[in-house]
């Protein structure tokens, strides 16, 4: 009899280990990028490890990444607390020097800078799964290639990026042994709530900084929302696990911000969240011009950091920063250089300021970060030149809604080095291409104020008030018909102060007619053809430039267009 329960274990025990729970067996070591050679043979692959004091079957087994998933691993009994390597057939012979290996066919490929990997189990149950980037390796030499990325503690599975450096073996990474950076970690970290967006009008994704709990983030009264919305059901979405599906009874409403909390929701270390972890969400709209600014620019940045360009949403509605772009234009004055502002949904709400630079870290190293939420990494950004350029914003139809073409020169004309020195814009709501609606951002401020008001924010107030300028043709040959053109002016409030500038149509400044001229309600100025010099300039169209303000920091501009013409003998 015993000899029969002993043939039956034997029988049953390969299928009794194919059941797993997650993070049983776990990648902990990841060879994305093997050139440059440092010590390893230049194939892709990843470790996994037995965290169970059990043995696991990984028959039937799969590994993938967001593109597809590999071919079945074959019968291989994984011990407790060891390792094996998964990699290509061609790869096999030179990873089993190492120790154990097996080949998966259809092995993903690694992506250098980040991939989002996952371990199913036989029966389809995602074990574990991991999305590194390029920064996980904490190190800007080996991110380059060579060397392996390895997770620190294998008992803290979803601990992030905060897990995970490169290796620190003088062979470039260890596989079938343990980590070189093995330690313990002590996680009292509480999973965050960090965003979230919709799929459609009912649907909402919760995005969290690290895995959850499965059944914490699937209970449904862990979670209310307002506007006079119920939610219907939850479910914690695979692979990674940090994101949760919630459902609504009711559809949200356009141009709507609505809140959600997040109570009694756990890591997979058991650390709680807190009470009142809350979120805002709604349903996007595309951007249309003036609703989506360009507030700020730092297109000289210090030798030692990286452009910014700061976005500001002047509307009432919600944006998706994965349908907004941000470009230049090149020297054939053509858009160039597209890059979205997310590469996932990442909503915008009105009154937000939303930073995209390079080097997020970078940007925390010089200047004061109000909301490192807000800074949006684009690899490979536009460029933009120390001198002059054009920063382009563009909805998800690819329309222009914002465009600026700076120069050098807007900075405050008594700054001696404008490096590393901000342009902000004054009034979110005035003129993008004024350069007088431009200055340099404040020393008080750090010169520069990403993801927050700017230093030198200001509402321009519109005036009430009306230029006219007759005859719209003169000819100032004293013949005592249209010989000086006027320029007429009506305020409902004085205290108004004027300048009178007449540019040709070249844009070139020829007579400064009125400087700092102090206003009735209504009066008038003379243009006779003159130049600054009283000399006659030629015959053509120019542009008398209008601007009115007062000390209470009201201001308007106006452009008229008058012709000069003489007659001809």
């Amino acid at each position: 009899m015993k000899a029969v329960l002993a043939l039956l274990f034997i029988i049953l025990l390969p299928t009794l280990l194919l059941g797993q729970n997650r993070y049983d067996v776990v990648i902990d070591e990841i060879m994305a990028d093997p050139t440059p050679q440092i010590g390893m043979p230049a194939n892709e692959w990843i470790e996994l490890k037995n965290t169970t004091t059990a043995p696991i079957n990984l028959q039937n087994w799969r590994i993938g990444d967001a593109t597809g998933q590999s071919g079945p691993m074959p019968n291989f009994i994984l011990q407790p607390d060891s390792y094996v390597i998964i990699c290509t057939g061609g790869a096999l012979a030179s990873m089993t020097v190492f120790g154990p290996a097996i080949s998966v066919t259809s092995f993903p490929s690694l992506d250098n800078d980040g991939d989002q990997l996952f371990l199913r189990a036989a029966n389809g149950r995602t074990i574990h799964a991991v999305n590194y980037t390029s920064g996980w390796y904490q190190n800007e030499v080996k991110k380059d290639g060579g060397w392996t990325l390895e997770m620190i503690d294998t008992k803290n599975p979803c601990a992030g990026s905060n897990n995970w450096k490169a290796s620190i073996n003088t062979a470039g990474g260890t596989p079938a042994t343990k980590n070189s950076i093995d330690a313990i970690i002590n996680d009292t970290k509480s999973p965050q709530l960090k965003r979230a967006y919709t799929t459609d009008n009912t649907t909402i994704i919760l995005v969290y900084d690290e895995p959850v709990d499965s059944l914490a983030g699937a209970t449904i009264t862990n979670y209310s929302i307002d506007g006079g919305l119920t939610l219907s059901s939850a479910i914690t979405l695979a692979p990674l696990f940090n994101l949760v599906q919630l459902k609504t009874t009711m559809p949200l409403t356009a141009n709507t911000v609505y809140n959600i909390t997040a109570t009694n929701i756990t890591d997979c270390k058991g650390n709680a969240i807190g009470s009142a972890n809350k979120t805002r969400v709604g349903l996007p709209s595309d951007a249309a011009t003036g609703e989506w600014i360009i507030n700020e620019i730092l297109f000289n940045p210090k030798s030692n950091a990286f452009d910014f360009v700061e976005f500001y949403n002047n509307s009432n509605k919600i944006f998706d920063a994965a349908k907004l772009y941000i470009a230049n234009r090149n020297s054939s004055g053509i858009i160039s250089s597209i890059k979205p502002l997310s590469t996932v949904p990442h909503y915008i709400f009105p009154g937000d300021y939303i930073v995209e630079t390079e080097d997020a870290d970078n940007l925390s190293l010089q200047y004061l970060v109000q909301n490192p939420d807000n800074v949006f990494i684009v690899s490979s950004p536009p460029s933009f030149s120390d001198d002059e350029g054009t920063v382009v914003a563009l909805n998800f139809q690819g329309n222009v809604v914002d465009e600026v073409k700076y120069k050098d020169d807007w900075h405050f004309k008594l700054i001696d080095n404008a490096e590393g020195v901000s342009l902000e814009r004054i009034d979110p709501s005035g003129i993008s291409q004024d350069e007088n609606n431009w200055h340099s951002a404040a020393s008080t401020a750090g010169y520069g104020t990403p993801t927050y008001k700017n230093s030198q924010y200001k509402l321009l107030n519109a005036i009430d008030a009306s230029i006219q300028v007759t005859p719209k043709i003169f000819s100032p040959d004293n013949d005592g018909r249209d010989d000086i053109t006027t320029i007429q002016y009506a305020v409902t409030e004085p205290g108004y102060i004027a300048n009178v500038t007449i540019f040709d149509a070249a844009g070139r400044p020829i007579r400064s007619l009125v400087r700092n001229g102090t206003l009735g309600l209504n009066g008038y100025w003379n243009w006779d053809g003159l130049d600054d010099k009283g000399q006659k300039i030629p015959i053509g169209t120019y542009i008398i430039f209008t601007e009115l303000f007062n000390l209470q920091g009201k201001k308007a501009s106006f452009k008229n267009v008058v012709v000069l013409a003489r007659k001809i003998n």
